[in-house]
């Protein structure tokens, strides 16, 4: 009997847990789904008015249009670089390769707004401020260390055995990473391209930094609603960003099943 107690209390711990992590999330629907003016919670009754609002203003659609642009971009930047770096930490001995590796963990390691105020001082001397290429390598500096350590932990796992095997067969190095890593690697490879994708999408800090207004992500233009007005719609955008990320997550847990 004493020995099913440490069980039946962690299950309790863990459910208590995932309360106070989800329960902050599921309230939002809700109050996104409300038909009052403003927010309020309980909800008095329910509407789709302020989801119309959203898809019906040109503002919010281009806004939501932008962020994706955006993070495609960001995305694609972010794992070029990231394969090229894992594929140079994992498959290469070199002097200086922990120094690189810790370079590399320093972006997640250091606050966003450091990040940001050295982004900005730096595409300031460049002039690229104020623009869409300034967010997306933005976005991307803050992508690639999570996407290396997803790429560098899948090609680790990758039985060179494999590889070597092609190569004995007359198989060039091209090939072999075309018909063999690469595909080998395809999950890990989904999975830092989600990451990277979904990191842009809801980047805030980085975006005022390098633009604000004038490049009005979703995110910022979010942050320009809470300041001068809490309507529902920010919750219905809300919802939009989290159906889009839980969305996203499930469609990576099933390619990966599948492969």
């Amino acid at each position: 009997m004493n020995r099913n107690k440490p069980g039946f209390f962690s299950l309790i711990l863990s459910m208590l847990v995932l309360l106070f992590l989800v329960l902050p999330i599921i309230i939002i629907f809700p109050l996104a789904f409300n038909d009052a003016s403003y927010l309020a919670f309980p909800p008095t009754g329910f509407s789709l008015r302020w989801m119309e609002k959203i898809l019906n203003d040109a503002d919010w659609r281009y806004s939501l249009w932008l962020s994706f642009r955006i993070a495609i971009m960001s995305t694609v930047l972010a794992m070029l670089l990231s394969v090229l770096m894992a594929m140079a930490l994992v498959r290469f001995r070199f002097t200086g390769k922990r120094l690189l590796y810790a370079l590399i963990l320093l972006p997640m390691i250091v606050p966003n707004i450091i990040s940001a105020l050295a982004l900005f001082f730096f595409f300031s001397a460049v002039d690229i401020v104020d623009s869409v290429s300034a967010i997306v390598i933005g976005h991307a500096v803050i992508a690639f260390p999570i996407a290396t350590i997803i790429l560098s932990s899948t090609l680790q796992g990758i039985d060179r055995q494999l590889e070597y095997a092609a190569m004995s067969l007359g198989a060039s190095d091209f090939t072999v990473l075309r018909r063999i890593t690469f595909p080998l690697a395809a999950p890990g490879m989904i999975s830092a391209a989600i990451f990277s994708f979904l990191s842009s999408f809801d980047e805030l800090l980085i975006s005022m930094f390098m633009a604000g207004n004038d490049v009005p992500t979703l995110s910022v233009r979010i942050w320009n609603n809470i300041q001068f007005e809490l309507e529902p719609t920010i919750a219905a955008v809300s919802v939009l960003l989290i159906l889009i990320t839980v969305v996203m997550l499930l469609t990576t847990n099933l390619m990966t099943k599948l492969r």
